[in-house]
């Protein structure tokens, strides 16, 4: 082999090797403490933290972000919450807004939902909004009821949300709207709306078989994805690491070109949240190791 040969594969090799080694950043990456969104920290605490006591535990743990969902104990606080994650530079990238449609209605959301919107004007919070719809409401409906109705709330939910500079993201909390192809019909209804998608694993116990099909649909929308470890027909929160599908589910969000946040649970009833993030943290560590 001549000079020029050699040079010219050698150049190839360096290439290939720093292409490599960018996608296994870039992969590292994803899952970084700075990456990733600790969530269901709020409603899930048998300590009963304060918003004080809350914040200083994810300083502890090493997070500069997490999601707020919260409980109507917890309204008289989350203003001071917000404010108090802004002065230690801790960013809430998401609040949680839960639609309940027998009592919530387009121009008229219960008290309970409405003060998500007042507290997000009152502090200048500019976020995604993460909107659940109460699951068994459309148990007794049909499909293009479910989707109308649906598509009426999400509309007025997006236009509310943009005159305060946040944007609203579909949850997969049961039920018609938790269905990821339902939530494409909704998004694709109203393509003059900023719309994504938290996809959550525990919430997809009833479609794993879909999950392969449903993740390359939502692709384009995803703005999160909630990890959670996961067993076929098996108890709905487990550590991440302690089950048998997560790995292979996660693989396939990163074969996609995946690059948005992922948050990871501190939820079980009764439990500590600050012990359950390192345990989700550790057992992520050890399975994003192997991909």
């Amino acid at each position: 082999m001549n000079l020029k040969k050699k040079a010219c594969l050698f150049l190839v090799f360096i290439v290939l090797f720093s292409c490599k080694s960018v996608e296994v950043k870039e992969r590292e990456d994803l899952f970084k403490k700075e990456n990733l969104i600790p969530w269901s920290i709020v409603g899930f605490d048998v300590k009963e933290r304060t918003p004080t006591q809350r914040l200083e535990m994810l300083e502890r743990l090493g997070y500069t972000q997490y999601a707020y969902g919260y409980r109507p104990k917890h309204i008289p606080t989350m203003l001071q919450e917000w404010k108090l994650a802004k002065e230690k530079n801790i960013q809430i990238k998401a609040v949680w807004l839960y639609i309940n449609l027998y009592k919530d209605k387009v121009g008229e959301l219960r008290s309970d939902a409405e003060v998500v919107f007042e507290n997000l004007k009152k502090s200048g919070l500019k976020t995604q909004i993460w909107v659940g719809f109460y699951p068994k409401y459309f148990d007794n409906l049909s499909d293009a009821e479910s989707l109308q109705q649906s598509v009426e709330m999400i509309s007025y939910l997006s236009k509310k949300a943009k005159k305060l500079g946040c944007k609203i993201a579909l949850y997969n909390h049961g039920g018609w709207f938790g269905k990821p192809k339902n939530q494409l019909r909704i998004i694709k209804a109203l393509p003059n709306e900023d719309l994504g998608v938290v996809f959550n694993f525990h919430h997809a116990h009833d479609s794993l078989q879909e999950y392969s099909e449903n993740i390359k649909l939502l692709s384009p929308y995803l703005w999160a994805v909630s990890l959670n470890g996961m067993i076929a027909n098996g108890p709905k929160i487990i550590t991440i690491g302690e089950g048998d599908l997560e790995k292979k589910m996660i693989q396939e969000l990163v074969i996609l070109g995946y690059k948005g946040s992922f948050t990871i649970l501190g939820h079980v009833k009764g439990g500590d949240p600050e012990i359950i993030l390192e345990k989700n943290y550790n057992g992520l560590h050890k399975i994003t190791r192997k991909l």
